[in-house]
């Protein structure tokens, strides 16, 4: 579930990182690989039922009707096209909508809107547009200068300075690569300047926007938690946000002992670099104070009268904007319309799938195959896979409803095993081809962009191998959750 930022929070994965010299090869090669793993899952959902247990499935093997292959196909190949071009898969989803249901099955409009997430929408409007705000007042440069001064001199804590300081950001709200497009040039600038190797920091603001990104606060986790919670296997928000921060706490301890074995925790190749001067912050003045207090009351509505988000934020937002009428308009574009479009779009087709039966049918077919523990392990890997290259928020809303008929007939936890989805889903976006990694390449030195694109590269295959695997063995088996 990657795009420039343009005073607005991207959406993570929406488009693609530029390419840092020839990389068109590397992506053939990998889009080819992500196309093959999806055509065999495909397959064993398909005919597995049938090769394993061949006697059971002339009796009792679900198929498929016409009306439910067609709408299944046009989503596959909508990953596809939003994998290859920087589409938005919510245009296509709502175009998508329109046509299934009206030229196939005969719906009226308001039929096909009518599982529209008016809510998740009316959030994710709120919360881009207060903190669009708080990053153009300079409040989050506030926040991000006093925490770096607190350990001035100690580099060796700066990673997990910038870990904190992600977690806090997207905890409150903020979108995961608008977070780490805010703390990218401090983190990558403090790096060089202090010889840290700049995929490692890159790697730990990410997982630190990670760790935070399922909140109960969070765009994420509320979208997490309604799809859950409409497809009948309510899930604790408070587990899920504590398992991605212990998840992504853990990946980031394996990733200094990965480089500490490398011999790669100081980067020799580093050189001075102006990067962040950490006493040139002042006083805040009296519209970041302001501020500041707005988000304290966000944290109080939302977190002790449990008031909902998206009218909170929306509030907040417009007291802010009475301070600074003037530049209204720009806060306005400040909403991240493009996420808008995806969360509408992606939930609208798949509330659609799942009316003709297509979901119920995959996951009867899936469940054929037998061994719940496996079929959760193969999602996740599916979703980590596919999110390293395509949207994570659209991902999650088509394969959060295949665990639905998985937990009604087996002992699986359902909130471990959407946590292990939604994380892993999300901890492959250090992947150059999603927003955060494409973020930390662009804030990488210019002479420098070519062997952190690689490096990181690296690191993100070794994510997408060992992190789906990890989410799945801590919170599937265990039921810790």
């Amino acid at each position: 579930m990657t795009k420039t930022v343009e005073q607005e929070a991207p959406l993570e994965s929406d488009t693609k990182a530029p390419s840092p010299q020839r990389p068109n090869r590397r992506r053939r090669i990998l889009l080819i690989t992500v196309a093959a793993a999806t055509i065999l899952g495909l397959v064993a959902l398909l005919f597995g039922g049938v090769l394993l247990n061949p006697a059971d499935a002339s009796a009792s093997e679900p198929t498929m009707t016409a009306t439910q292959i067609i709408p299944l196909v046009i989503l596959v190949v909508m990953f596809v096209v939003a994998t290859k071009w920087p589409l938005n898969i919510g245009v296509m989803g709502l175009v998508a909508s329109f046509g299934v249901g009206y030229f196939i099955l005969g719906m009226s409009d308001k039929e096909i809107l009518a599982d529209f997430p008016a809510s998740i929408v009316l959030t994710i409007i709120g919360v881009t547009y207060f903190f669009s705000m708080a990053q153009r007042n300079g409040t989050i440069d506030i926040i991000v200068q006093t925490c770096v001064r607190l350990v001035r001199g100690k580099t060796a804590l700066l990673p997990w300075v910038f870990f904190l300081m992600a977690a806090a950001l997207t905890a409150l709200g903020t979108f995961s690569p608008a977070a780490v497009a805010l703390l990218a040039p401090a983190a990558l600038g403090l790096a060089y300047e202090s010889r840290i190797h700049p995929v490692l920091m890159g790697a730990f603001v990410i997982n630190g926007a990670h760790a935070g990104g399922f909140s109960p606060l969070s765009v994420a986790g509320v979208l997490v938690h309604d799809i859950a919670l409409k497809n009948g296997f309510p899930i604790s928000q408070g587990a899920l946000f504590a398992a991605s921060f212990a998840l992504n706490l853990i990946l980031s301890a394996l990733t200094i002992v990965l480089f500490a074995l490398l011999g790669k925790l100081r980067d020799n190749q580093a050189n001075e670099y102006a990067g962040l001067d950490a006493t040139r912050a002042g006083r805040p003045n009296g519209q970041q104070i302001f501020t500041l207090a707005l988000i304290a009351a966000i944290l109080v509505c939302t977190l002790g009268f449990h008031m909902p988000i998206g009218f909170v934020a929306l509030s907040a937002g417009l007291l802010l904007a009475f301070v600074n009428i003037k530049e209204h308009k720009t806060f306005i574009g400040g909403i991240s319309w493009s996420t808008v479009l995806l969360v509408a779009g992606m939930i609208t087709y798949v509330s659609l799938l799942q009316h003709v039966g297509v979901i119920d049918t995959l996951a009867e077919m899936a469940l054929a195959l037998g061994a719940p523990l496996l079929i959760a392990l193969v999602l996740c890997y599916v979703v980590g896979v596919g999110s390293a290259f395509a949207s994570s928020t659209a991902l999650l809303t088509a394969f959060i409803p295949l665990a639905g008929p998985l937990l009604a007939t087996s002992s699986l936890s359902a909130s471990g095993t959407v946590a292990a989805l939604a994380i892993a889903a999300t901890v492959v976006d250090v992947s150059p081809f999603s927003t955060d990694g494409a973020l930390v390449v662009a804030n990488a030195r210019e002479n420098d962009r070519q062997r952190v694109y690689k490096q990181l590269m690296s690191y993100a295959g070794g994510v997408v191998l060992v992190a789906p695997a990890l989410a799945w063995a801590l919170l599937v088996p265990t039921g810790i959750m």
